[in-house]
């Protein structure tokens, strides 16, 4: 029996249909960004920083290259955060999420593979071969609508990435007050031990000679004590905080090196004032992205929802050719069509599923937005609160302390006092500037914390909800 080939076997209809859902296949392509291009908008106009995506190793040169320039001076709190988005491989390995997520999207758009069959059978001297050529029906029905369902998926996706790089700013820019605090404290509680260990000295040196007695003595010690504690904890809160900058920068080897600010920035002269944001809840409304997530995800369970509907009751659904020769029957040409009943199974649990899931991201995006109105409020509760204490310290307590201070100078060179109470209220002053220090930094990290407020919690947008499979869009197999 003479082989055959394909062009023999299929007529030339059937080979037309399949070379034209071929070429419309090769429609489906990838982006040339993979959907970076919003993320790096985002970056640019919520925070004037650049963001870059390093997938060769040229990128990967670029960027150290300028990082390690703007590490070689010490660090501001926008270079900090610059570094950030530059140098993080945990962002990095955020932006490939992009990259996954536009693979799917693609492979969503591709036609299915067609598929062949062989078969050959006898019986006694018949021989008879059958040759057929299928496609699945039911995923070209759906193609569209799966399209759709990755697209709001991708755009999601987007959305996540977009948080991280935000919420890494805002991390970022904390930590760098809180090591920037720290390190300035590690001076002033220096400054605290010499004056305690000048003190204790002379307590010593002054029961020698029977001008004190243990008590005094060992109050002075005590003192010196409790300030090389202090000392000590503040070291190793400095070294913490230092790391934690450390990890969020991205940097290693001599890179952690790294040398900071002598002192935090000044207390801006002016707060944020509530009526220079008369509506600052509608603002968070529109720019977080947080709530903007949730309500796309409502928004996708919606439509996924009535995808499923339709398509509950197309599960198996396959169109193909057949060809069948014997050298005893005449050839048999042909169709068929296979499609599942809907005895047992009505897809009715399916479409139950997506009601639930659609009413949960419904709730999650309104508690969301709830939750958005109130951790603005709060945010900026704390940050006027914060302005406020560190302007109270900054311009009445340090400055009665330093008058203080002056005046007790004055009257020790006049020999009104004596060396101990002039030791006494030089550590009164470094404790008030210590204070004001802190203070200061809380002032900045809540200012961190309003500006994260008003873009979104990275917790809430990771849990604005399970996304709809992509099986439960009516694909083949369910």
């Amino acid at each position: 029996m003479s082989p055959y080939s394909i062009s023999h076997l299929l007529p030339w209809r059937f080979v037309a249909a399949f070379t034209a859902i071929a070429v419309l296949g090769g429609c489906a392509s990838f982006s040339t960004d993979s959907g970076f291009g919003p993320v790096e908008q985002t970056a640019r106009e919520r925070l004037s920083k650049d963001v870059r995506w390093a997938r060769t190793a040229g990128d990967r040169e670029a960027l150290a290259q300028r990082v390690q320039d703007l590490l070689a001076k010490p660090l501001t709190a926008d270079d900090a955060v610059q570094v950030a988005l530059l140098n993080n491989r945990g962002l990095q390995a955020d932006f490939a999420e992009l990259g996954i997520g536009n693979a799917e999207l693609v492979q969503a758009g591709r036609l299915p593979n067609p598929g062949f069959s062989f078969a050959r059978m006898t019986r006694g001297d018949e021989v008879e071969l059958e040759r057929g050529l299928h496609i699945n029906l039911a995923r070209l029905i759906s193609m569209p609508l799966i399209q759709q369902v990755e697209g709001r998926r991708f755009a999601q996706t987007q959305g996540r990435v977009a948080m991280a790089v935000l919420s890494l700013a805002a991390q970022t820019r904390k930590t760098y007050f809180q090591a920037l605090a720290a390190e300035e404290t590690v001076r002033y509680m220096r400054q605290v031990k010499q004056a305690a260990e000048a003190s204790a000295e002379l307590a010593r040196r002054m029961q020698q000679v029977g001008n004190f007695n243990k008590l005094q003595r060992a109050r002075e010690q005590a003192f010196y004590a409790d300030a090389a504690l202090n000392l000590a904890r503040a070291e190793q809160a400095q070294r913490a905080t230092r790391e934690r900058l450390t990890r969020l920068l991205g940097v290693w080897g001599e890179q952690t090196a790294f040398t900071l600010p002598e002192r935090m920035p000044d207390l801006p002269n002016l707060p944020i004032a509530a009526e220079d944001r008369p509506d600052i809840e509608r603002v968070a409304m529109a720019q977080r992205l947080d709530v903007q997530g949730a309500k796309l995800m409502a928004e996708q369970t919606a439509k996924n929802l009535g995808l499923t509907k339709t398509t509950r009751f197309i599960n198996v659904l396959e169109l193909g050719y057949a060809y069948n020769s014997s050298n005893e029957a005449p050839t048999q040409r042909g169709w068929e069509i296979s499609v599942e009943l809907p005895l047992f199974d009505w897809g009715g649990a399916r479409v139950a599923r997506a009601e639930a899931v659609y009413m949960q991201a419904v709730d999650r995006a309104a508690q969301t937005a709830i939750n958005a109105r109130s951790e603005v409020r709060e945010a900026y509760g704390a940050y006027r609160s914060a302005y406020d204490i560190a302007l109270h310290q900054r311009d009445e307590l340090v400055p009665l302390r330093k008058l203080i201070q002056e005046e007790n100078v004055l009257r020790y060179n006049g020999m009104l006092i004596g060396v101990f109470e002039l030791l006494a209220d030089a550590r009164l002053q470094i404790a008030s500037v210590n204070s004001y220090i802190e203070s200061l930094r809380d002032f900045w990290i809540a200012q961190a914390d309003l500006e994260l407020a008003l873009i979104g919690q990275p917790s809430l947008a990771a849990s604005a909800g399970p996304a709809m499979p992509a099986g439960d869009a009516g694909g083949p197999g369910h």
